[in-house]
Order: structure tokens, then C-alpha cells, then sequence
């Protein structure tokens, strides 16, 4: 009786001790809030069989929400669980992390809080501001090779494939307070050698006006927006939303202040951005 009551007490103080080194390592905007906040949403969301409906039914949750540059920046790199401000990059990656959850069937913060984290850094582990993901080609890269999602922009009519180096961050290190620090931007330029002449496929801005092409994006599809800058791949993250038929975006707008959905199509969206050249898609795996 006494083994089995302490064997007990040890998996209690484990566990005690696990929720504390949880806590310790993620920065919240408000825990009680987000924590309150992510539970209904994975409860709500479970219901959802299909990925892409539910990727849409969660990110619909997050319209009007205030558009907030640089959340993730810290002195300290931990995990960030903002609910309350969002940018382009982490409304997509809470999105699809509270969507992955749900699909398991789990409705814990705690199964959220795994999630995020396996998403937005390389192999799942923090260590340091280098172990973000913070270039698309290489968030695309590290996940689909875990299997957390697929690109499947080769599967759209008129794809295509671009090589480009993608270099930005280097190039522009006063852009970045914490490339002033030489090991950081050491591990920056390393990422960075392996996305020399990278090849990555596309589809044209001027394909998403053709109706077999926009007709192969579905509700729910994260895409990425392509960018003419030569140092870089990507310069906007979104969803898709159908609205009367047609692809619409569903992103954070720098531009609005605020989560939205465009009010024009996806192609009419890029036309009137010249510096955009096109989009990249991934789907969800579970």
C-alpha cells in the first residue's frame, strides 16, 4: 500500500513539475485568457471532420483581431502564444496549429502549446532565435519532412518552378535587433547556405485567373505570397476562403490593422500588388 502510494506521489510531482516547466518555457499575452480561450476553440473544432473546413471555421474566429508586428521578439527566445495580436505569420501558424489539434482529438492548451511549437521552430525544438523558422522555404521544408503538412502547389494547373537565393535576412541584418548578436547571425548565414539556387514552385499570379486553377484551391488552403524581392521567397502568409465561388484571402492586413478577408478575389488581390508574383499552397496533414 505504502509502494503504491508513493509511486503515485513521484507521477504527481512529475506531472506538477512537467505543467511548471511548460509554463516556464512559453510566453503568454495573457494566460488565463488564451488558455480559456484555446480549450473552446479545440472543443469547438474537434466536431470538424474535414481539415480545411476546419482550418477556415478557426481562422473566421479570429476576424477583426488587432494586426501586430514583431509579437515573437524577445530577449529571450521562447514560445509566444498571443491570441489577443496577430501577424501575418503567427495568425497562420495558431491557426493551423489549434486545427491540427483539434484533428487529433485533443482539447487540451497543452496539446496546442506541442503543436505551435513543432510548427514555427526546426525540428520541433527551441533553441535560440536561429531555431525559428523564419524563412517559408524553410518552414516548408523542415515540416513537410516531419510530416505536419504537404506543399502541393505541383498539383495546381500552371504551376510552375522558380530558383531564387534566399538570403534577406543577411543581407539586411539592421532589420533584425538580434542579428547585432555574431552567433545568431553565424546561424542565420548557415540556414542560409542551404537556400542557395533554391528551386520551389509557384503559380503565377496571372495563372490565378484561369478557372481550372482557381477551382483547385480549396477552403482552408494556407498559402503563401510570393514575392519579386531577390533576397527572399515569401512576404505574406493567408488562407483561402471561398466567397461566391472564388478564392478570397484570409490573412492579418499590415495594411488594415486587422484579421480579414479581402474583398476582391485572390488574383484581383496580387494584380493590385505588383511586388507579389504569385502563391505557394500547403495542406494540412493528420
Amino acid at each position: 500500500m505504502k509502494k503504491t502510494f508513493l509511486i503515485a506521489s513521484l507521477f504527481f510531482t512529475a506531472f506538477i513539475s512537467h505543467a511548471a516547466n511548460l509554463r516556464d518555457d512559453v510566453r503568454f499575452h495573457n494566460e488565463q485568457s488564451d488558455t480559456t480561450r484555446i480549450t473552446q476553440i479545440l472543443i469547438d473544432a474537434e466536431k470538424i471532420s474535414k481539415p480545411g473546413e476546419r482550418i477556415s471555421a478557426i481562422a473566421h474566429r479570429f476576424i477583426d483581431t488587432p494586426y501586430v508586428a514583431h509579437t515573437l521578439e524577445d530577449s529571450v527566445e521562447r514560445l509566444t502564444v498571443n491570441l489577443d495580436e496577430l501577424d501575418c505569420t503567427t495568425f497562420v501558424e495558431t491557426v493551423m496549429a489549434l486545427a491540427y489539434t483539434a484533428g487529433e482529438r485533443r482539447t487540451s492548451w497543452h496539446d496546442f502549446i506541442y503543436n505551435l511549437r513543432r510548427l514555427r521552430y526546426r525540428g520541433g525544438v527551441v533553441n535560440g532565435y536561429p531555431s525559428r523558422l523564419h524563412y517559408i522555404s524553410d518552414w516548408a521544408v523542415d515540416n513537410s519532412h516531419r510530416g505536419n503538412f504537404t506543399e502541393v502547389t505541383d498539383r495546381i494547373p500552371q504551376s510552375r518552378t522558380v530558383i531564387k537565393s534566399i538570403n534577406f535576412m543577411s543581407r539586411h541584418r539592421d532589420l533584425y535587433p538580434l542579428l547585432a548578436d555574431s552567433a545568431n547571425f553565424a546561424k542565420i548565414k548557415e540556414v542560409e547556405q542551404g537556400y542557395i539556387n533554391h528551386q520551389y514552385p509557384i503559380v503565377r499570379t496571372n495563372s490565378l485567373n484561369n478557372k481550372q486553377v482557381w477551382q483547385s484551391l480549396r477552403e482552408g488552403d494556407i498559402i503563401a505570397l510570393t514575392t519579386s524581392n531577390k533576397n527572399l521567397d515569401v512576404s505574406h502568409l493567408g488562407l483561402i476562403t471561398i466567397v461566391d465561388g472564388k478564392p478570397h484571402l484570409l490573412h492579418a492586413s499590415s495594411s488594415l490593422k486587422k484579421v480579414t478577408v479581402t474583398t476582391v478575389p485572390l488574383y484581383d488581390f496580387l494584380r493590385r500588388n505588383p511586388s507579389l508574383t504569385g502563391i505557394r499552397v500547403f495542406r494540412l496533414n493528420e
